[in-house]
């Protein structure tokens, strides 16, 4: 059986396949169009799921959307009903856009299929927003059954959900409905700040530590009421996202002291201690949320999807917290993943397929065999040498060692918003110029902007307080070791990466290089691209990036790169 689910249409739209119950390929459109967050439908990354599953558009059980466009349509007609005239103007330019496209979405889906081959209709699905989160959490997570916790900005109604998994089947507990969202007042802190919303957000918990919660107080007397079950309700006096004109109004500006950073504005310890406090409120209410889930589902693992779940240092507070034994997170918790949890959630619930328990990774992208990266090096002029594994392992070890940042190239893409070591930029976290080096050098990017850590698995309790896996990124924990300046945050806290020989050997491979030159088994691991570019996708991506960046060395499957080789190309 084969189910091909999509996400579109608002940002981050992704294709993903699975096939017999197994999660086979799954990438956002951005990789392939190099547009960030395209929103479009992924016409690209649909042909390569398919081209991997070795399928033609005929062939699929199904195809299934993420969402259901008329209760969304029915929210947005509701809100502006509610708070009309206010948003007139809004509301008129989005109205059309509806009747033409959105509202009759199974037809435009259709059209859009249609340009990649025959596909029939009637195998159009569509799944509801949460339950494509929930899906994408639960059905490849490691456990038999688990409470389930999806937080975002709002899909059709539901903001924020609790449901129980057991088997193949997902019952949903409890919901909060729009306006209410943590996702949508995290939003709001972001926008505030000077920061894109929806891309953002990374950026402001990034601050946080540099600050204190000296607003946290003002946020809860004035903007959001916190039961002790974790329910809120938003202050709506405070916000313009109903009405479509902002995200925020001038009451908020009011409330805070002043009017929106302008993204060119130097950060000012106002600027980060409000960070740190939507952070506190943030971690506060999803303390609550999730042992609440605890109590109604009698869970002792719980698992986090939506875009709120991929804040790290809330997740890391809730690990500690101890209310439940395990947590697993889906690696694209945002709306990428709800392709992939829209094409489970068929398979499951609508065709009744069995589930097996498999912990499913996000390496799903494309991959590139040798021969191919030496094709497109050649094409471009590029000057390489082939290194076996052990000389490429053991040269880039002592590149990153003396100083270099080195782009790394490798096997499958990863899937969702971290690079996990197949298409990463790799340095020294010894050194205390790394952040900087990378940050104004390589990335081009702020300079608070922190840096994670990869770690051989068997070594991450020697260098971090850790007591299990972190394999995708998504818990912050704090620095044991004063060695590793460029990882550790302000506030003695790193984003971990853990690494096994059996999920990455190659990367587990280069730790064990880098180890065996310096004694330390971490790198830094950030992912490879610039500011304003997504991830790479292809080899050609690869190469390009490396000339921008300030990458001393490529590494792109066993090729090695020198940049002061590359005058042709510089």
């Amino acid at each position: 059986m084969n189910i091909l689910g999509i996400s579109a249409y608002y940002h981050d739209s992704a294709a993903a396949l699975v096939q017999n119950g197994r999660i086979t390929a799954a990438a956002q459109e951005e990789r392939f169009t190099r547009r960030k967050q395209d929103p479009g439908f992924p016409a690209q990354a649909t042909a390569f799921c398919l081209r991997h599953g070795h399928l033609t558009l005929d062939a699929l059980d199904a195809a299934v959307f993420y969402e259901k466009p008329l209760p969304k349509f029915e929210r947005i007609l509701e809100t502006y009903l509610t708070f009309a005239p206010r948003g007139w103007t809004q509301f008129r330019k989005a109205i059309p856009v509806w009747l033409r496209q959105k509202l009759f979405q199974k037809d435009l889906l259709t059209g859009e299929f249609r340009g990649l081959g025959q596909f029939d209709p009637a195998r159009l699905l569509f799944s509801s927003h949460h339950r494509s989160h929930a899906a994408s959490a639960f059905y490849p997570s490691p456990f038999e059954h688990a409470a389930i916790l999806t937080l975002d900005g709002v899909g059709e109604w539901a903001t924020t959900s609790i449901a129980a998994g057991r088997g193949n089947q997902i019952t949903t507990l409890r919901e909060i409905h729009f306006p209410h969202s943590l996702g949508l007042l995290y939003s709001a802190f972001t926008h505030y700040l000077g920061f894109r919303v929806n891309s953002g957000e990374y950026k402001l918990m990034g601050l946080a530590p540099y600050g204190e919660p000296a607003f946290a107080q003002q946020i809860r007397d004035h903007l959001i009421s916190i039961h002790p079950d974790g329910s809120f309700r938003l202050n709506l006096d405070y916000f313009g996202f109903c009405t479509g004109l902002s995200m925020i109004n001038r009451r908020f500006e009011q409330l805070f002291g002043g009017p929106a950073r302008t993204p060119e504005e130097p950060l000012t310890q106002r600027h980060k201690d409000l960070a740190a406090s939507v952070q506190s409120v943030l971690e506060d209410v999803i303390l609550r949320l999730a042992r609440t889930a605890a109590s109604l589902t009698g869970e002792q693992n719980l698992c986090l999807a939506g875009g709120v779940a991929l804040n790290c240092t809330a997740n890391g507070r809730l690990l500690r917290d101890g209310c439940f034994r395990e947590i697993w997170i889906q690696p694209a918790a945002g709306d990428a993943g709800g392709a992939l949890g829209a094409a489970l959630a068929a398979f499951h619930e609508h065709f009744g397929q069995p589930r097996e328990v498999q912990s499913s990774g996000p390496l799903l992208g494309p991959e590139f065999s040798q021969k191919e990266i030496e094709a497109t090096l050649n094409a471009h002029g590029a000057r390489y040498t082939v290194l076996d594994d052990t000389a490429l392992f053991r040269q880039t070890a002592e590149a990153i060692a003396q100083g270099e940042a080195v782009a790394w190239f490798q096997g499958r893409m990863e899937f969702g918003p971290r690079a996990l070591g197949n298409r990463s930029i790799l340095a020294d976290p010894r050194s205390p110029h790394t952040q900087a080096m990378l940050n104004e050098r390589v990335k081009f990017r702020e300079s608070f902007r922190p840096f994670a850590p990869a770690v051989i698995a068997e070594e991450a309790s020697a260098w971090f307080e850790i007591n299990g896996p972190s394999p995708y990124m998504l818990f912050t924990m704090p620095v044991s070791s004063p060695t590793l300046p460029a990882v550790t945050h302000v506030d003695r806290s790193a984003r971990v990466q853990t690494v096994t020989d059996m999920d990455n050997p190659r990367f587990h491979g280069l730790l064990k290089a880098f180890q065996g030159v310096t004694g330390c088994p971490v790198l830094v691991n950030t992912s490879f691209n610039v500011r304003g570019e997504p991830i790479v996708c292809t080899p050609t991506d690869a190469l390009r990036c490396f000339i921008r960046s300030g990458c001393g060395l490529l590494v792109a499957g066993n090729c090695l790169l020198r940049k002061q080789d590359q005058s042709m190309l510089l």
